[in-house]
């Protein structure tokens, strides 16, 4: 019962939590104010990178401290988040507590971020290729003054997609299954990879434990992208679910990434639309293989139409969390 008890109100926590940050985001009063969990996470970070990953230690020793470091980084800001979901059970009601705690919990997700970045670069993109490359260059880590009209608009599909699994749907996973500490753990752990877990010489060794933890955090929320683009893609007239499901079985593990070629492949055949595909990182070609078959030359209307299936795919995940909710209460009550 205490289980079920617990399962229930984490469900409701991402459930609000999710609306939430649909509704009004993280303010950029606030960041400018005091910051975000993210950059409190980051100093973090940076810190065991200094003092774990010096130059003078071997590669063997980089990479033992570079799990030491990752046990950190995951255990220090969930234990925190345990705390201060405590504190928040003890010190409101009951009937308060839980929307406090999603709020708290809504600056983990980044649904109206995502969204708002996006359609800066497909109303960029209608102007001008440098306003579009300027916009690009905030959410992906290629070379934006690389790529053409087309590069720049895949860069941003290929960005929702992926973000759309990391960003969106894994922070609520987690959320749905451990509450605040659930989503705070997951985050840290995507923090972490995303500032370390790198193929570098600085970082291959020292970030080989971030990158591996990151690839298994992900790895539900992954193939739970891949089927809410599905599904979004089933209730949207133009959009094609069944090309969605075909390019997810033969493209989503020809990916660079084990995880993000499942949403990527999902949006790819839904779209009609050719996503990845060589590019160049910090001025290195990488050739990476094509996802999908559509054509790969895209016009801003393209942006526009991923960004509504991002919309309905957001959508129906926030109704699913909410029909599993019921169903749990239905169970409780039954018990």
């Amino acid at each position: 019962m205490r289980i079920a008890l617990f399962t229930c109100r984490s469900v409701g926590i991402a459930c609000v939590a999710s609306v939430t940050d649909a509704a009004i985001g993280y303010p950029q009063a606030l960041v400018r104010r005091i910051g975000h969990p993210v950059i409190w996470i980051g100093r973090l970070i940076d810190r065991l990178d200094t003092n774990l990953n010096r130059p003078d230690l071997s590669p063997a020793r980089r990479r033992a401290n570079g799990f030491v470091a990752a046990g950190l980084i995951v255990a220090l800001p969930t234990l925190s988040a345990m705390v201060l979901e405590r504190l928040v059970k003890r010190m409101l009601p009951r009937w308060l507590a839980l929307p406090v705690t999603a709020l708290l919990a809504s600056t983990l997700v980044a649904q109206r971020s995502l969204h708002d970045h996006v359609l800066a670069v497909a109303r960029s993109a209608e102007e001008s290729l440098p306003a579009a490359r300027h916009a690009v260059s905030h959410i992906v880590g290629r070379d934006p003054e690389l790529l053409d009209e087309a590069g720049v608009l895949r860069a941003a599909t290929e960005t929702l997609a992926e973000n759309f699994s990391d960003g969106i749907v894994a922070p609520l996973f987690w959320m749905a299954a451990g509450g605040l500490p659930g989503a705070v753990f997951y985050k840290s752990a995507n923090t972490a990879d995303s500032m370390i877990g790198h193929r570098t010489p600085k970082h291959e060794a020292f970030g080989y434990a971030a990158a591996r933890l990151d690839d298994l955090v992900n790895l539900p929320a992954s193939r739970l992208s891949a089927l809410w683009i599905i599904l979004a893609a089933a209730t949207m007239r133009g959009m094609d679910a069944g090309g969605a499901l075909r390019i997810l079985r033969r493209d989503a593990t020809t990916h660079r990434s084990p995880n993000a070629g499942w949403p990527e492949a999902a949006m790819a055949g839904a779209l009609g639309i050719r996503l990845s595909g060589p590019r160049a990182y910090n001025g290195v070609n990488v050739d990476e293989p094509w996802v999908g078959d559509g054509p790969a030359t895209l016009r801003p209307q393209a942006l526009y139409r991923a960004l509504a299936l991002y919309r309905r795919a957001c959508l129906i995940q926030t109704l699913a969390g909410l029909a599993g909710l019921g169903l749990l209460a239905r169970g409780l009550r039954r018990h």
